[in-house]
């Protein structure tokens, strides 16, 4: 899920998934993804509203943060992750990278995230 100006990089992961993952980038409203949240196996978001609202709804989340904190606005839930790099100049809290390379995130690991992921399906198997 996502705005539509994220199309793009929704239609890419969707196609290196091999059918696993649906772009639905510019295709919800706030009803229809929560809708979706609410019956998600697992919920991999950055720091956002809808990674609170997966939160609220107790599903399993891996929160990606680069350039804003999680000592700001952690998400408020037991079955939740955290992933953050801890690089000199995060957290910046500019929505873009004022140095110009956004390490922040472009540095976070697909391995990073699975083995969150593990962790949530094995601590609430």
């Amino acid at each position: 899920m996502g705005a539509p100006g994220d199309r793009a990089i929704g239609e890419e992961i969707a196609q290196l998934s091999a059918g696993e993952a649906l772009n639905l980038c510019g295709r919800t409203d706030l009803g229809a993804a929560i809708d979706l949240l609410s019956v998600a196996e697992a919920v991999v978001t950055n720091d956002s509203g809808l990674m609170h609202v997966a939160a609220a709804l107790g599903r399993p989340l891996v929160a990606l943060y680069g350039s804003s904190s999680p000592a700001h606005t952690p998400p408020l839930a037991p079955r939740a992750r955290i992933v953050k790099l801890e690089i000199e100049c995060s957290p910046c809290f500019a929505r873009e990278c004022p140095l110009g390379h956004f390490r922040c995130m472009r540095e976070l690991r697909p391995a990073q995230v699975l083995a969150e992921l593990d962790s949530l399906a094995t601590v609430n198997a």
